[in-house]
Order: C-alpha cells, then structure tokens, then sequence
C-alpha cells in the first residue's frame, strides 16, 4: 500500500520536537525551546506562517532568503505537477535534458553577456566547492582569498573560506593558500595578489553575518587587482541574487563584472534544492578541456527535471510580479521607517542594508539605568540583547526574525520580496513596541536575557 503523506501529516503533526530530539539533533532542539522558537507550524503562504492554532507569523527570515518569492508559491507548485504529469526521463545522465538547457538560458538572460556557462548542482555550499575547482583549473593557481566575516558555506572547501572562527572550530585543517582581509584592505590585497599564488577573490555583495559591505569603490578597486594580477573575481550571491538587494544581482550595486558567480537558495522557489555556478565560457572550457574530461566535474542530483522546472518558474515569478523593484522600494521604506525610531529609542546604532537584506545594530543605551541593565546583560553573552529581541518579537508579535551572527548585538531580516506596506508598517510598529519594553527595567524582557544564560549554564543530560 502506498504511503499516504496526508494521512501521516494530520496523524502526527505537533511530535516534530520529539522526533528530532530522538533522532535528527537533539542540541538543536534545546536551542529552539531555550530560545522560544519551538513552534509547530501548520502550513504557510506568501510571507506567512500558521501555527495548530492558525495564528499567523510574520515571515521575516524566509528560510535564510530561501523564499524570495514567498511560501507555496502556486506558479512553482504548477510548475512541480506539470513536470510529474509529463513522466520525463529524469538524470538519464549521459543525455543532455531539455529543462536543464532552458533554465541555463533563462538564467544567461539575466546576466551580463560574458557570463554564459552554467554548471548545475544543489546549493549554495556545493556551488562555492565547484567554483573553487572552477577557479583552480582556469588559473593553474591554488590560493584564494576571502574577506572577515565571510560565510560561503559549511563543506571543507567553504569553510575554508569562511571568516567565522565559530564554525571552523573543531573540523581543521583547511585548504591551504586561503587567506583573509578585511573589507576595505586595499594595501594588503595588493600585497598578497602580487605574489601570483592566489586563483580568485571571493566576495558576498552583501555578507550575510552582520549584514556588512564597503561604502566606498573598494570591490572594484578588487576587481581592478584581480585583473591586474591574473586572479578570478567570484561573487557569491547564494542569498543576495534575485532581487533580494534591489537589484537582479548584488554586484550590480558597485558595477562589477565578476568572473564567476554562485547561485542557489531562492532559485528553487522553496520546493526542490537547486544551485548554479555561472561563469565566463573560457573558464568553464579549461575544466573540461578534453573529451575524456566531460564529466570531471559532475553532480548526480544537479540537473534534475523538477528542480530545474522550479528554477524556471521561480525567475519567472521574480520578473512577472517585478519582485526586484518591490525589493528596492520596500527595502528603502523599511530602512527609513526603522531609522527614524533612533530619535525614541537610543538602543539602535544603525540600520544598514540593500533592497531586503537588513541589519539593526545596537548597542549600548546613554540613560542611566538602561546603561546599567545593558552591562550587566553583556557580562554574560554579548548576543544576548539581540536574542531577547528576536525572542520578544516571536513571542509577543508573532515575527519571525534572526539574530544576524555569533557575538553581535545585531538583528538581521530577510523578509520576502512580496512584502507590502502593510507588513512594513507591522514590523516597525512591533520593534517599537518591544524596545519600549526595554525602557521597563528590571522588567519581563530583560528577565529573558537571563534565563537563557541559566538555561545554556545547565549542564545537558546525556541521552541514552
């Protein structure tokens, strides 16, 4: 008998904790209850979530920019049921599939000319891998050199790479020759790109921990350098292409011309994983330079029918619907409208961003006795002023947001690009309200701030 999904869902749907405690990572969960984001959420549509109760949740973190075109899209899911009902041949793998081949000219049209070779694979990590492989072939070259702060993914190649110590930790050694620098050190990506050792600079348009980028033209005095010294520009727009900057892409905001570019996330319209390396012919050609290398570089699951379908379907709906400019003007309003709380609430530093990739910064407050309560907070975890407004604003509003990185007191959204005036309007309304909560001290908020310090100092019990 086959299994009926429908029938098990409706059977079982609340032991979500439970069977991942159990089976799948246990810690995980701890965080989540600590935390207050163990919700059961019961379906989803557009920039909204519903829990048991049908309670709505402001989506404001979109699967780490995953559902650039909201949850469920109906567009994508037609695109799904249309390509079951046609019963493709599926990864026949020494074929060349039709719906691979159109969703690689899709994306071409999108891009700038010289970017006209596509390699297919399943995310954004697998993507930073090949373009790494990508890289070393064309150049002949092995180093590669990031910037602080980077994320570019969790595989060995990416976390080699990575600028966050935190992620690192426990899986050395790396990939030799991977250096990094800070954004805005020219003079020692002069120095280290002199020495010829290094194949490509990896840049994020827009680093997604904290939510950091140069505000003057040092990305193209990189690229400027790259050129100059015979080194790739590769640009990972894993989570800031398709329209979440504003732009198609995020280097479009400083004028580049990258070499490479990494794609995947919100390419798959939520559904199936799909990922894209996309780069200059000449360097895809270097790789497979002769017949007994056309598959020297491979991905089992890369080209799949139905992933490809929702790629298609996924741009279409991003250009249909002008998603991109919806992303500059309501990225633009969300950014005035929370910079003008700095005026009431002396907790914020800054709000940065492009389009709808955005940071607040905190940090700590000039009244007395908020300057006192934040002290004391940060003696014991300096996140933990973030966490609590994440935690509050969850618990109290039902929006769904992230604190943007380990040690910051920084709040990172990433609402879809669906989003209207009214979510705007609802955010806003709600931040406020909770950093009034925050004038209240001692009170509830700051007491949440504390609680997860006894809750992480609890030793956990060891599971059989």
């Amino acid at each position: 008998m086959p299994i009926d999904i429908k029938q098990l869902v409706t059977e079982r749907l609340g032991e979500n904790y439970d069977l991942h405690e159990r089976y799948i990572n246990r810690t995980l969960v701890q965080v989540q209850r600590m935390i207050g984001f163990d919700k059961v959420y019961a379906n989803a549509q557009g920039a909204y979530l519903y829990d048991l109760d049908g309670n709505a949740y402001l989506d404001f973190l979109s699967g780490y920019s995953v559902f650039n075109i909201g949850r469920n899209h109906p567009a994508v899911k037609k695109a799904i049921r249309d390509t079951l009902d046609l019963d493709l041949p599926n990864m026949v793998q020494m074929d060349c599939s039709l719906l691979s081949g159109l969703l690689a000219e899709a994306l071409v049209k999108r891009l700038p000319e010289h970017l006209n070779a596509v390699f297919f694979c399943n995310s954004g990590a697998e993507a930073i891998e090949g373009a790494i492989k990508f890289a070393r072939s064309a150049t002949g070259k092995s180093g590669f050199i990031s910037l602080s702060s980077a994320f570019h993914g969790l595989s060995m190649g990416a976390l080699s790479l990575m600028g966050n110590d935190s992620f690192r930790d426990g899986f050395g050694p790396f990939l030799n020759g991977c250096m990094r620098l800070k954004i805005g050190d020219l003079s020692s990506l002069q120095a280290e790109l002199a020495t010829g050792q290094y194949a490509a600079v990896v840049i994020e348009p827009v680093q997604g921990k904290g939510v950091q980028f140069p505000h003057d033209d040092f990305f193209l005095e990189a690229q400027h350098l790259c050129r100059k010294h015979g080194a790739l520009l590769i640009c990972d727009e894993v989570q800031t292409g398709l329209g979440r900057t504003g732009r198609w892409w995020g280097f479009e905001n400083y004028g580049l011309e990258p070499d490479i570019i990494t794609v995947a996330k919100s390419l798959s319209g939520g559904y199936v994983p799909v990922g894209a390396i996309v780069m200059r012919r000449d360097i895809y050609q270097k790789t497979f330079s002769r017949l007994d290398r056309c598959v020297v570089h491979s991905s089992t699951f890369g080209r799949n029918n139905l992933a490809m379908a929702c790629g298609l379907a996924t741009l279409q709906v991003i250009e249909d619907e002008k998603l991109v400019e919806n992303a500059a003007r309501m990225g633009e309003l969300l950014r005035t409208r929370i910079d003008a709380l700095r005026a009431k609430h002396s907790f914020i530093k800054e709000v940065r961003g492009k389009g709808l990739i955005i940071a607040i910064e905190f940090h700590e407050p000039h009244e007395f006795t908020l300057k006192a309560a934040w002290k004391i907070l940060h003696k014991l975890e300096s996140e933990l002023f973030a966490q609590m407004l994440v935690t509050a604003l969850l618990q109290k509003h039902r929006i769904l947001t992230q604190v943007a990185a380990h040690g910051l007191d920084v709040i990172k959204i990433l609402p879809p690009l669906t989003i209207g005036e009214k979510e705007v309007d609802y955010f806003v309304n709600a931040l406020d309200s909770v950093l009034n909560d925050c004038r209240k001290f001692p009170g509830p908020i700051w007491d949440l701030g504390t609680n997860f310090l006894r809750q992480a100092l609890r030793k956990p019990a060891v599971a059989g």
